[in-house]
């Protein structure tokens, strides 16, 4: 079973990549710092050449990315979880390795939610 330290990204320029970090007050500055440190040291890829990966395997419009410390029995692994919808109104949700761009899980669903008959 996994333990999960999650660290909420909001994608502001995805066409640069950019993201910004957002947890409780009190660790988001340990938390944002954890996070450029694995980039800088080359634990994790940048987030542009992820959603590229992305791209091409899951064509759509992202709409949520968290970088996930997850710990297994194996040790510890970063894992970028990349939501998003597709054009066609799928609903998809991605893990992939922030190491090696692998895609580790892909799941998708329809939004075929109707609203309430009208009274």
């Amino acid at each position: 079973m996994m333990k999960t330290s999650t660290f909420k990204a909001a994608v502001i320029a995805l066409g640069l990549g950019i993201a910004t970090l957002t947890t409780t007050p009190a660790s988001a500055s340990s938390d944002h710092e954890r996070a450029r440190q694995a980039l800088q040291s080359g634990e994790i890829l940048p987030l542009d050449k992820i959603l590229a990966t992305v791209a091409v395997k899951q064509p759509g419009q992202i709409l949520e990315v968290e970088l996930d410390d997850e710990r297994a029995k194996d040790g510890r692994i970063w894992v970028y979880e990349i939501k998003g919808v597709t054009s066609d109104g799928k609903l998809f949700k991605m893990k992939v390795d922030a190491r090696t761009g692998d895609v580790l899980e892909s799941r998708s669903k329809s939004r075929d939610r109707q609203a309430p008959a009208a009274k």
